[in-house]
């Protein structure tokens, strides 16, 4: 690692503060990703800025017809709370794929989202059930969040706060792992709800996206068998050791119809 100046954050104003203060500031809040590329001396940040005390960051509770999650909220909470198992397990299941116990119980949510991984799980969840991200500045739709290869909407030094997922009618999600990492090298997450069917991807483009195409197949219910025949591009789609765009591509169909019991 290069040298840095460590500080821990009160809260959330502590932490924008502490941020604005330095001139090459980051948050760390699991660390999952943050920390290797420090060790890789991939960045070199003047601060780091840990959020672990922050405790209005933690916390998962039911609001206004939605599941609103905290930033600093870990996978494994996510995974093993009652009120999402209850609400939306499919989203419970979806943080319980995520890596190993020891990444689930470092990995936060926030953190995955402002990362923005293109093998990361959530955003396919945040797509799909049209969540709304919260920072200390504004709110963010969901379809306007992820923009690329680890680019999401976020300025520089905003901070998410939360994450609000609106309780759907119906909603699966099933992925094809990575037999090493257990990253999805094509996830699929698909929900109804009170706006419709939306049907989102990760792993296989730079980025999370929604399939309009599947979205209009499934908008009268969601039948697998509405799917079959449909074919997704492998024009723009990831390719790397793991598995070519064209095989992405035939995965995307697999998925999404396994993610709704076909």
């Amino acid at each position: 690692m290069y040298d840095f100046t460590y500080q821990r954050a009160s809260s959330v104003a502590d932490a924008t503060t502490k941020y604005k203060a330095a001139s090459d500031a980051r948050f760390l809040a699991g660390g999952m990703t943050l920390l290797a590329v420090l060790k890789q001396r991939l960045d070199q940040p003047s601060d780091v800025v840990d959020l672990a005390d922050v405790k209005d960051l933690v916390g998962i509770a039911e609001e206004g017809g939605a599941i609103v999650i905290r930033a600093m909220t870990t996978h494994n909470t996510v995974a093993t709370s009652d009120i999402v198992k209850k609400r939306i397990p499919a989203l419970a299941e979806l943080a319980g794929t995520i890596g190993d116990p020891m990444v689930r119980n470092r990995g936060t949510i926030g953190g995955s989202l402002a990362n923005s991984d293109p093998a990361a799980s959530y955003p396919s969840a945040v797509l799909a059930l049209n969540a709304t991200i919260h920072t200390d500045k504004r709110t963010i739709k969901a379809d306007d969040f992820f923009q690329g290869m680890f680019t999401t909407a976020l300025e520089a030094g905003e901070l998410i706060t939360k994450v609000s997922f609106p309780i759907p009618e119906q909603a699966g999600y099933e992925y094809f792992p990575n037999p090493a990492s257990r990253y999805p090298i094509v996830g699929a997450f698909v929900a109804k709800g009170k706006d419709g069917v939306r049907v989102a991807i990760t792993g296989a483009g730079p980025c999370a996206f929604r399939l309009p195409e599947y979205e209009k197949a499934l908008a009268g219910g969601l039948d697998p068998k509405k799917l079959e025949g449909l074919k997704a591009s492998a024009e723009g789609l990831n390719t790397d050791i793991h598995a070519s765009a064209e095989y992405r591509a035939h995965l995307i169909n697999v998925m999404a119809r396994r993610a709704i019991g076909g």
